[in-house]
């Protein structure tokens, strides 16, 4: 498949055709493109450029395209529509994406917009997915799926089959219930197609599924599903009924977003913020880790200010203090990140003081080894072997509290039910550089003799 490529020519010729009201053209130009490329033109079209193409569009591949617009953009293009033209393109999406779309818009709108829906088994299943809080696997789920109950036989079973994939994209698995739609198990399309029709699925039927509750963290349901390659998992209630499944597509999209708000987070950026956000958004989200780094650099300038007689006497120990400050950010940061990936992937092995005890002996290591390195280098430059050496001790003293708090910090968060990866970026590097400053000038003051 040739990567699509939005070209500033084909910009302008859709521009022209909606211009120029020639619908045909634009249709048929259209028609080859892929959905979700036709988000990427609506996004570099004016509001009523984008509202036009939307209306042309048939509403298989509009509904399509809206659930691929950043909401912003999908937000703009839906209050230009009425709430018949909303309904008309939600009748053709799944219901986890409908109810994700409908809870976009304002309250006065949405039961307006499910009143108009056609298909009213849809809009039933859309109002239920409406009262689950997004950020559950209820909030994620699909309600579409194929199920059979363990009191059928084989023939009853496919017919039952055949009218329920009707409304149904893509058939992942298909799920056992009992009378009470219970989930007992998950049913192997090999076994019903080699099974006597008139074997009941109770006989047949594999009893031990993955399941996740209405209420589990889309996380959760992220980390259950790559651990065991799934492609979709079922989602039951509090009861154990089979209440709708999760596809590895919207597992793909937590995934994407949770990498987003940690590399967000570990950046220093407090808010789920995008480029094209006002500046004022932008500022808020960024300003307070700003602030922290501020005050950490006013901490490490009064620290400098209490050695100001030894540096006075010692000037080469300030020409180093930009390398210590340094050298402390960054192993904090490299041990934060590698304890983050670990609890977020939940592939830490041992308990916490072992983990303690292998960054600690890590950080001597490669302190020791930069260490040596640095002797050399300042004994060969300056020749004074104390100060060389008062460096070079604390470079390792400075590698060693930073690995320490690099590790404890996300763990002591995640053990509070914080989210570790706050404890990357500005906060750790801020923390060891007022750290990194104060023993290295109280080693250098000690061994100096000063």
């Amino acid at each position: 498949m040739t990567p699509f490529k939005l070209t500033d020519e084909l910009l302008a010729e859709i521009e022209q055709h909606i211009e120029s009201r020639r619908d045909t053209d634009l249709v048929n130009l259209m028609e080859d493109i892929h959905y979700a490329d036709v988000a990427d033109i609506i996004d570099e079209l004016n509001e009523d450029e984008a509202t036009y193409l939307i209306k042309l569009l048939e509403s298989d591949k509009t509904s399509d395209v809206l659930t691929e617009l950043d909401e912003d953009v999908r937000e703009s293009i839906l209050s230009n529509l009425s709430a018949k033209e909303i309904a008309e393109e939600l009748d053709e999406l799944d219901t986890d994406d409908a109810a994700d779309i409908i809870g976009e818009l304002p309250n006065e709108i949405i039961q307006e917009v499910i009143s108009e829906l056609e298909d009213r088994e849809h809009a039933k299943d859309i109002v239920d997915l409406l009262r689950y809080d997004e950020n559950s696997a209820g909030g994620l789920m699909a309600k579409e799926l194929v199920k059979v109950r363990e009191s059928w036989d084989v023939l009853k079973c496919v017919k039952e089959m055949r009218a329920q994939a009707e409304n149904v994209t893509r058939v992942h698995s298909i799920y056992v219930v009992d009378d009470s739609d219970k989930l007992k198990g998950r049913l192997s399309l090999k076994d019903l197609l080699t099974t006597s029709t008139r074997t009941h699925i109770s006989e047949i039927y594999i009893p031990k599924v993955d399941s996740v509750n209405v209420n589990e963290k889309p996380e959760e349901v992220a980390k259950i599903m790559s651990k065991y390659d799934l492609e979709a998992i079922p989602v039951v209630d509090e009861i154990g009924r089979l209440v709708g499944r999760i596809t590895i597509d919207d597992i793909v999209d937590v995934i994407r977003e949770e990498a987003e708000k940690d590399y967000q987070m570990a950046a220093g950026i407090s808010q789920d913020v995008e480029a094209d956000d006002s500046i004022w958004d932008l500022t808020r989200a960024r300003l307070p880790w700003l602030f922290l780094g501020l005050v950490g650099g006013i901490g490490a300038a009064g620290i400098m200010g209490g050695f100001e007689e030894m540096i006075k006497q010692h000037a080469v120990l300030f020409f180093f203090t930009p390398l210590i400050a340094a050298m402390a950010g960054n192993v904090g940061v490299q041990s934060s990140a590698i304890v983050v990936q670990g609890l977020a992937n939940n592939d830490l092995k041992g308990s916490v003081g072992n983990r303690l005890i292998k960054e600690m002996l890590l950080a001597l290591l490669n302190g020791s080894i930069l260490a040596a390195i640095l002797l050399l280098f300042t004994w060969f430059w300056k020749g004074e072997f104390l100060t060389s050496l008062s460096i070079c001790l604390s470079l390792i003293a400075v590698i060693l509290v930073a690995g320490f708090i690099g590790t404890f910090i996300p763990l002591f968060l995640h053990k509070r039910g914080i989210d570790p990866a706050i404890a990357t970026g500005p906060f750790i590097t801020t923390s060891n550089d007022i750290f990194g400053i104060l023993i290295y000038f109280s080693i250098a003051k000690v061994i100096l003799g000063i």
